[in-house]
């Protein structure tokens, strides 16, 4: 019988903390307190989606029970606390979805098994609570005594996405830890090592592109990332990841640009109509120029151009680019696109609108021209 296939999402689930990727700040304050044993009763872990909450609060359920610790206080997954974790039948961990268990009954209910002591020798009860801004008002009251005085055994993990909808009250008796948002370079370097691992052919731009598309959500990477593979059959290659996002890639606003520098109206119309064609609105197109012209004005002061997240070979061709291009027409034309960006839900005629607004940065070199040599003929009237 063949092998049931596993999202890589679930499969590389990480299983203990130092495989957490881009929470060290969290991860190692929850080591230290299983070390010291000074755990609170109640955790809030909150932070935008995917970013590994849920798991975090799993992996901290599994390790406080463990009877066979590690040194660096992870848990050993062959002790019969986490066999009986990893197989889900512990009767020491609960959890609850609380996007559908949010009334005053479900929490009632939650609050009579707290009374119940830990089963098979273990130290803790824990109940993870996931989206908790979804209880109501009634059942967040409900649970407040509970929360400010709970039994030794037990530690409430809470997990949101939405902390600013959770009652003070609630705050105030929680420790909480605020996720970041993965890194790019962390979501490329995770990635390519689960593409290793699954001998999957990579190229490492077509990866970058699926990690600014998570916008900082692993779960989403590897969603995008097993759908592109089976769709390009085991070979993520640049071009294929740009078709099957139906993304515009950085080649077409390099071209754009390039066009536009040389005055070319007819290159400018042909190329644009080919980003349209390919049925991509008006302002995602100005969107994308707009950051496309931001980072050509980053890469002229090398201090900033840190901040580029961009791989390397596309980086020194917008090197390029920017060392043909004076500060002045970048700053004029952000400041067309933004305002044709502004007024394009108005306009009627939403392709016209886009075709003035290239228009004008087509001509706009010999605008600045004409300005400056204005400028030069003024002051040497006045001198």
């Amino acid at each position: 019988m063949a092998e049931q296939y596993i999202v890589s999402a679930l499969k590389y689930r990480p299983q203990h903390f130092n495989t957490v990727l881009g929470q060290s700040h969290i991860t190692t304050t929850l080591k230290n307190a299983i070390k010291t044993e000074q755990l609170a009763h109640s955790f809030l872990f909150c932070g935008p989606r995917g970013v590994g909450k849920t798991t975090c609060a799993r992996i901290l359920a599994k390790t406080i029970n463990c009877t066979n610790r590690t040194e660096d206080a992870e848990a050993c997954d062959v002790c019969a606390s986490c066999v009986s974790f990893k197989e889900n039948t512990s009767f020491n961990v609960h959890e609850l979805d609380a996007a559908s268990n949010n009334s005053v009954e479900d929490i009632r209910e939650l609050i009579e098994q707290v009374r119940f002591v830990p089963q098979g020798g273990a130290k803790y009860k824990v109940y993870i609570i996931d989206e908790v801004h979804m209880l109501s008002s009634a059942a967040f009251n409900a649970f407040l005594k509970t929360l400010e005085e709970p039994p030794s055994y037990a530690i409430f993990i809470l997990a949101t996405t939405e902390k600013h909808k959770i009652l003070p009250t609630i705050l105030s008796r929680c420790q909480i830890f605020d996720f970041n948002r993965i890194t790019t370079k962390d979501t490329v370097d995770h990635l390519a090592e689960i593409c290793t691992i699954e001998h999957i052919e990579f190229e490492r731009e077509a990866l970058h592109l699926i990690a600014q598309k998570s916008e900082g959500c692993m779960r989403d990477a590897l969603s995008i990332m097993d759908k592109i593979s089976s769709f390009s059959n085991q070979h993520l290659s640049y071009a294929s990841t740009v078709e099957h996002l139906n993304i515009l890639d950085y080649d077409y606003y390099l071209r754009m640009t390039e066009s536009l520098m040389l005055m070319d109206m007819s290159g400018v119309m042909l190329l644009y109509d080919e980003i349209n064609s390919k049925g991509f609105e008006g302002d995602m197109f100005m969107h994308g120029f707009i950051e496309h012209l931001r980072n050509l004005m980053m890469c002229k002061d090398i201090r900033v151009a840190k901040l580029l997240d961009l791989p390397d070979n596309i980086k020194s061709k917008y090197y390029v680019q920017a060392n043909q291009l004076n500060q002045a027409y970048i700053i004029n034309a952000l400041s067309i696109l933004n305002q044709s960006e502004i007024q394009y839900k108005q306009a009627r005629n939403k392709r016209l609108h886009v075709e003035l607004a290239l228009i004008k940065l087509n001509y706009l070199p010999q605008a600045i021209r004409v300005l400056s040599e204005e400028d030069g003929s003024l002051l040497k009237k006045k001198s």
